[in-house]
């Protein structure tokens, strides 16, 4: 079990790696619209524009979006655009949602 500091160097990381680019990229990869991602995100469509737009969102909305497209099978690094994780793309179980606060 990771404890709390854990979890917090891991959201810096996926914080760090995760850009405004990866994001769009990424729906496009999946054919995904901003609707459809702010469906499967809890993340109202306003916060994802102004994300994909490079304009300041909470970190909370930034993680929600990394964690649910990286559940896709996608992989994030700075500097190049997503790929797909090694487990050739098949989407991960999810052992439980993770629950983000995103101011509207």
């Amino acid at each position: 079990m990771a404890t709390s500091a854990m979890n917090l160097i891991l959201e810096r990381i996926a914080l760090f790696q995760f850009t405004p680019t990866h994001c769009a990229q990424a729906r496009a990869m999946l054919g995904w619209s901003v609707e459809e991602l702010a469906r499967e995100t809890a993340v109202p469509v306003q916060e994802i524009q102004r994300f994909e737009a490079q304009q300041e969102v909470e970190d909370a909305a930034r993680l929600a979006l990394a964690y649910r497209l990286e559940a896709q099978g996608l992989v994030f690094f700075p500097g190049f655009a997503p790929g797909r994780a090694m487990n050739g793309g098949v989407s991960m179980p999810e052992t439980g949602r993770r629950e983000y606060s995103v101011a509207e």
